[in-house]
């Protein structure tokens, strides 16, 4: 079985392999889409195929929606045309149950696909985005996706080249950003021709604090530059900071979803599906996606073009103070700092599988300990989502899943991008005096245990040595390069003092959110450092002697 629309009509063979089939025709969508586009998704990731996409196909399949999805590929086209074109936009989702349970469906909501670093493609695209029905504009590109700056605070090469250059051009500017700002240029000049504002919603899905704020910044920047450059109306700004024509709301998205799995590839194609090459250039994708079932999109109520109806689906829109509890909630102390902490602790100790991880009485108490006694002294419970059944789902359910190929290796990704939200808001709610345990006793930052040893495993972590004393390649990180090379002297079992290469890592404020010297947390993990690189097994050593206690 190939996955296509002409083979798709071949519903028999489907069925029998236990593939549930679109249930609405596909080919009117496609032209509804295109006639009155209402949603443009940058980012062709895994979570988005087989989550967002997935609600939308459970919406027109209702009859409560007629348009499908424009999907974006932003730095790789080669993507779109190893993936995505030859399976006329469909993706196989597969949902692995805890019980285990498994789920096969074939996901038909993406409409079309382009890529912008095509001359013809971001044309098309500047089209839609002078469409009036355009609603929504929606990304899962990263965190890093939304980084104009370097690590120094200086603005990156390509974002600066675009300040100087405009909007302009057959691909539009170079930087992600910019293109996006670019595209926001084309729908105000589509509006002011027509003698009316067009309105439209960015809607950040990606798992950044106060991701719509991260979005609007950076979009903002470029508008700005341009303005005090001529190269724009300042009008264009005054549209951009216009709630009511722009908006760039906060969400809050949670799924898992690891990369493609070999081991769900073979149950595939002993099914008969033959589809299920890897595409590896950048993100590892697949014609298929697998993940878990559990899933949560909480999205800001602000659509000045008009609301989709995914609450029908199962989003939840609400206020931006609640989604702000619910991110937090998730990000910065429920679900992500227990991720990162199996990550690190994983990649150290040679797991490949995060259900794995969960068999280890260690990491387990690990991350109770993270969640539970450190995380949840300073969640404000949003009242949508219960705080502590969120944590009972994430230790008893969702992590030791063992259907999940969920590996330390892809979570340790990028890690110095997400440390600051991960562990470094808790750390700023300590020292804001906004913790208190059971008893309502205030907390403090040094009361803290186990996100200082998480910290220091970071940073042994950044060694590229396990506890075995065996190589094993770090996981792909912008800060990697510049971070290890300040560690390049230190060696396994070495006694120290270790504070002269230390203290510049652990005094950056853009890594921890905080100077952890000045939190009073920086001797502490320096301390915790100089334990866990004492020799071979005393990662194992440590993660025993604090998590136990």
């Amino acid at each position: 079985m190939r996955l296509n629309d002409r083979e798709l009509e071949n519903r028999a063979q489907w069925e029998k392999a236990g593939i549930e089939l679109p249930k609405f025709d596909r080919g009117a969508m496609i032209r509804a889409t295109r006639a009155a586009p209402e949603w443009v998704h940058f980012g062709a990731g895994n979570i988005f195929r087989i989550f967002p996409a997935g609600l939308q196909q459970n919406l027109i399949e209702a009859g409560i929606e007629k348009t499908g999805i424009v999907m974006v590929a932003g730095r790789d086209g080669g993507i779109l045309d190893q993936v995505f074109k030859p399976c006329d936009n469909l993706t196989l989702g597969v949902t692995l149950r805890a019980n285990g349970e498994i789920r096969k469906r074939i996901i038909a909501s993406i409409a079309d696909s382009y890529w912008m670093g095509a001359a013809g493609d971001y044309g098309a695209l500047k089209n839609i985005f002078r469409a009036p029905s355009l609603k929504m504009a929606s990304f899962t590109i990263t965190e890093k996706g939304y980084n104009i700056k370097d690590g120094g605070g200086e603005y990156l090469a390509d974002a600066a080249a675009d300040f100087a250059a405009g909007p302009g051009g057959a691909t539009g500017p170079g930087n992600y950003m910019g293109k996006i700002a670019a595209l926001a240029w084309e729908r105000y000049l589509a509006g002011r021709a027509a003698g009316k504002t067009l309105p439209l919603a960015f809607v950040s899905m990606d798992n950044c604090s106060h991701n719509g704020d991260r979005l609007f910044s950076s979009v903002e920047a470029f508008a700005l530059a341009w303005a005090e450059r001529g190269l724009v109306e300042k009008g264009f700004v005054d549209y951009l900071r216009d709630r009511n024509a722009v908006s760039f709301p906060w969400s809050m998205i949670d799924k898992i979803t690891p990369g493609p799995d070999r081991g769900v590839r073979e149950m595939l194609e002993k099914d008969g599906f033959t589809d299920t090459e890897f595409y590896a250039k950048t993100t590892p994708t697949a014609p298929f996606v697998n993940a878990e079932e559990p899933q949560y999109l909480v999205v800001e109520d602000a659509f000045p073009a008009g609301r989709p109806a995914l609450d029908r689906a199962g989003a939840l829109f609400t206020r931006r103070e609640i989604v702000d509890k619910v991110e937090k909630m998730k990000v910065c102390t429920c679900l992500n700092p227990l991720h990162t902490a199996l990550a690190i602790f994983g990649c150290l100790l040679g797991y490949t599988r995060i259900s794995d991880e969960m068999k280890n009485p260690g990491l387990v108490k690990l991350v109770e300990g993270i969640g539970y006694d450190e995380g949840l002294p300073v969640v404000v419970d949003p009242g949508i989502i219960s705080p502590k059944k969120f944590i009972d789902e994430v230790i008893g359910v969702r992590f030791p899943n063992p259907f999940m190929p969920d590996t330390p290796q892809r979570i340790a990704t990028d890690s110095s991008q997400k440390i600051p939200v991960r562990f470094g808001e808790t750390i700023k709610a300590y020292l804001a005096g906004k913790a208190r345990d059971g008893s309502g006793k205030k907390l403090s930052a040094g009361d803290l245990r186990l996100i200082p040893l998480v910290l220091a495993a970071w940073v042994r972590y950044l060694l590229g040595v396990d506890d075995r004393g065996q190589p094993f390649t770090v996981s792909p990180d912008p800060l990697y390069e510049s971070l290890s090379s300040g560690l390049a002297g230190i060696r396994l079992g070495d006694a120290g003092p270790f504070h002269a290469a230390l203290e510049p890592i652990l005094s950056n404020s853009r890594i921890f959110a905080v100077n952890l010297y000045e939190a009073g947390l920086g001797e502490k993990v320096e301390a915790l450092f100089a334990e866990l690189a004492a020799g071979p097994g005393a990662v194992a050593a440590a993660l025993a002697k604090y998590a136990n206690r």
